[in-house]
């Protein structure tokens, strides 16, 4: 008797560079500005501009253009291995979380858990957005020695108004001062080398959703180094952000609604603006669709799916933040701020229509991806129909 033995898969060598990264990505607009190339290029010649219009990687080096990379050609592939974008992303990085696949039925992701959660400190409800659950995560993640700061976004004090940077935050106070949603776009990963130099080796990512798949998709391509100071990944639901043109030409132009006077804002079906005189407006969201940034046109990931914890404030609950729990860490965290009484937590389906909304919106984001690319990320949507031809007229 004899027995068949199967042979191991054997493993194709990874030799992706800048230029299948440009071509494939960059240049086919599925960049979303995540910056994950640039915290990854070992030889620093990725650059990032973080302003208006921009907020998307470029080569540095001028003598192969744009478009290539010496370092590449010797080798190098850095930059396609940490890109959330680039080739089979959504399966390496789920097979890395989860060592599952996505199913056809899980359009926002896979998660164990969804809750209604806020904080229990009321500082932290008043200043945080819609139940305060990131900043108590960050505080009570920095108090329990989870991690020694965190990966954020400020709003630029200096310039006086609503233009978001990266920054680190190591204690309350940080983490208070990063607190609210801005609805333009931060690259928080940026912030990265600033941790460093200042000794960090335990960080919690907030991000976007595009920036919360930066870690697992590094880890399962082997380029784990880079991230491995990144513990805990925190993912907000994100549909969209808005270029910093839009406070000058629509909020300002048409409303006469100066960013500087700005103190809170917020998206309920209506984009809403709090000022600093005590009013309130309310602008129609098919005003602003014209300056949708270019990196989220195709972004196809509504509900952060590859976070530990992803959570943004939809649904009826307006102080409730609506919280999915994606992984073990995620779950031991929540569980363990519920026993401490560092949070409130109500089961999510005392709010269905927040849940029924997450997996609408999620599945919207998803038809935003091409067909032309990766096929997997579109499970789950309906095939598109081809136009139907129209018949030959013939003569009567």
């Amino acid at each position: 008797m004899t027995t068949t033995e199967t042979a191991p898969p054997v493993r194709t060598r990874w030799t992706a560079q800048w230029k299948e990264l440009y071509e494939e990505v960059i240049d086919a607009k599925l960049c979303t500005g995540c910056a994950g190339c640039v915290i990854s290029c070992p030889h620093d010649v990725i650059g990032y501009h973080h302003t208006e219009g921009q907020y998307r990687p470029f080569h540095l080096e001028d003598e192969l253009g744009l478009t290539d990379c010496g370092h590449g050609q010797k080798g190098c592939t850095s930059c396609t291995r940490a890109c959330p974008r680039f080739r089979s992303w959504e399966n390496e990085a789920n097979e890395h979380l989860f060592d599952a696949e996505r199913s056809a039925d899980e359009m926002s992701g896979i998660y164990s858990d969804i809750l209604l959660t806020r904080a229990s400190d009321d500082m932290v409800l008043r200043m945080g957005q819609d139940g305060g659950l990131v900043s108590a995560l960050l505080i009570w993640a920095l108090d329990e020695g989870y991690i020694d700061g965190a990966l954020v976004s400020y709003l630029d004090g200096e310039a006086g108004d609503w233009k978001a940077t990266p920054g680190v935050a190591t204690n309350n106070d940080e983490v208070l001062a990063a607190a609210g949603s801005r609805y333009t776009y931060s690259a928080n990963t940026l912030a990265l080398d600033e941790a460093l130099e200042r000794g960090l080796s335990k960080l919690a990512l907030v991000g976007m959703s595009c920036q919360s798949s930066i870690a697992p998709v590094m880890w399962h391509r082997k380029i784990g180094k880079i991230s491995k100071p990144i513990v805990f990944n925190i993912g907000l639901l994100c549909s969209k952000t808005f270029d910093d043109a839009i406070f000058e030409e629509l909020f300002w132009a048409k409303y006469r609604l100066r960013k500087q006077d700005m103190v809170k804002m917020n998206i309920k079906g209506v984009f809403q603006i709090w000022m600093k005189d005590g009013s309130y407006h309310e602008i129609n969201l098919k005003e602003c669709h014209a300056w949708t940034r270019e990196g989220c046109v195709h972004c196809p990931d509504f509900a952060a799916e590859h976070a530990d914890i992803s959570c943004g404030g939809i649904g009826e609950n307006a102080d409730w933040t609506l919280t999915v729990v994606r992984t073990e860490l995620g779950r031991e965290i929540i569980s363990r701020m519920i026993a401490a009484g560092a949070i409130e937590a109500r089961p999510g389906d005392d709010d269905p229509g927040a849940i029924a909304l997450m997996h609408k919106l999620a599945a919207k984001s998803r038809e935003r991806w091409p067909t032309w690319a990766n096929a997997e990320v579109r499970l789950g949507l309906p095939e598109k129909k081809a136009p139907a031809k129209k018949a030959a007229a013939t003569a009567g």
